[in-house]
């Protein structure tokens, strides 16, 4: 992670959720990584503007719909006020902007209308008896500069053939000029909500074209960090990128930095919708989990690192939060300009929460090691300080963002 843009403005754009399953703690695990970054630039006093979107219309979330028999604008208005209240309860502080895609449908149909007449889009026949008229990215057209597409990932041609079948590609579409061509702009189709969108004709957007257009309008080009979890590398944030090039030709690059947070397990296997191995924060929060507690158990991990959630890591972390809470409720105890100097070294290090997890804990060790209620520094730390608990309970509150029980 970058230690800060220049002109005292930052510009953040996390890739955000379909509304359905939501918010396992693969989720939370990204947008509380991203939550520091903010943390951190506005404590270096930067203005931070950050967008998010939520694809609130897409396959997966209509194909759930369908499977429930919940309508599919009642199934995501559901998951996303259920994101939003885990996102608060994990003080996550909310995006400058955010956007749904069903908002955003004219933003986006217009960029593929730009597309289109840069180029830099075609249209494929139906198949099947379907409708003339999806609209695709020829990948073989971008350029193969610094930016050309394959930079962002640097994977080779097998392993985006892969991860394209597994992510939401097609790449078995009849009229394709390449199987990795995204799709664009899907036609209407029979019981599929769809718009209006001029000479492409009803319908609606495809997924990686979404947040191109909120982000070029929102917060223009280049982003400072475009983010999301690593899965999002390829083919999300490769034809995002690529899609930004076409669109932004004098503009490059797309973003200085893709940054991306590492998945979390369960029993051996990542966390994800499809194999349903989730835990939900929602779910901790109705067992009677503090969710600082949650958020403390994901920032003693790097946030570029995969981990693994069980209950020990859970216990931990309540430990964790037992020893901090005793610690800043002493009324004086060891200096603690150190701990906010520590904390913020480590946060400018890539973002080294687990290392500011253990300034905090080397702290709080030597606090309760004595008697903090006297005249005198219990374990040889030095000086006892009068409000020295209340600056680390602070510092943990603002920049790792734990919210630790004030006296």
């Amino acid at each position: 992670m970058p230690a800060g843009p220049e002109a005292g403005r930052a510009a953040l754009y996390v890739c955000g959720i379909t509304p359905y399953d939501a918010t396992h703690l693969g989720h939370a695990n990204t947008y509380v990584a991203f939550d520091l970054l903010g943390r951190a630039w506005r404590d270096a006093g930067l203005d931070v503007q950050y967008v998010q979107n939520v694809t609130d219309v897409d396959d997966p979330l209509l194909e759930r719909a369908t499977a429930t028999g919940v309508d599919w604008i009642d199934l995501a208005t559901s998951q996303i006020d259920l994101f939003r209240a885990d996102m608060e309860a994990l003080s996550v502080i909310p995006p400058t902007r955010y956007l749904g895609v069903v908002e955003a449908v004219d933003l986006v149909s217009a960029a593929v209308r730009d597309l289109e007449a840069a180029g830099a889009a075609y249209r494929v026949a139906g198949v099947d008896g379907g409708p003339d008229g999806d609209v695709y990215y020829p990948v073989r057209t971008a350029d193969g500069g610094a930016e050309g597409f394959g930079s962002v990932s640097g994977y080779d041609a097998a392993t985006m053939a892969r991860f394209s079948a597994e992510r939401g590609g097609d790449p078995d579409r009849p009229g394709k000029r390449d199987p990795l061509d995204p799709l664009l702009w899907r036609v209407e189709r029979a019981g599929e909500p769809a718009w209006e969108a001029g000479d492409l004709g009803r319908g609606r957007p495809g997924w990686h074209i979404e947040c191109t257009a909120i982000a070029l309008e929102h917060l223009g080009m280049p982003v400072d960090v475009q983010g999301g979890g690593s899965d999002l590398v390829f083919p999300h944030h490769e034809m995002g990128a690529a899609h930004a090039h076409a669109l932004r030709p004098r503009s490059r690059p797309y973003a200085h930095v893709y940054a991306h947070s590492g998945m979390v397990a369960l029993d051996g296997e990542k966390m994800s919708k499809s194999k349903g191995n989730l835990v939900l924060v929602s779910r901790l929060r109705a067992a009677g989990v503090d969710p600082a507690v949650v958020r403390l158990a994901i920032v003693s991990h790097h946030w570029r690192a995969d981990w693994e959630w069980t209950d020990e890591v859970l216990a931990t972390a309540q430990r964790r939060f037992d020893t901090w809470s005793r610690a800043v409720a002493l009324p004086s105890g060891p200096a603690a300009d150190a701990v906010l100097a520590g904390v913020r070294s480590a946060l400018a290090d890539d973002l080294d929460a687990p290392a500011a997890v253990a300034v905090v804990d080397d702290w709080a060790a030597t606090a309760l090691a004595g008697d903090h209620t006297g005249d005198h520094a219990g374990g040889g730390s030095g000086p006892v300080v009068e409000g020295a608990p209340d600056l680390v309970r602070r510092t943990v509150g603002a920049l790792l963002g734990v919210a630790l029980p004030r006296v």
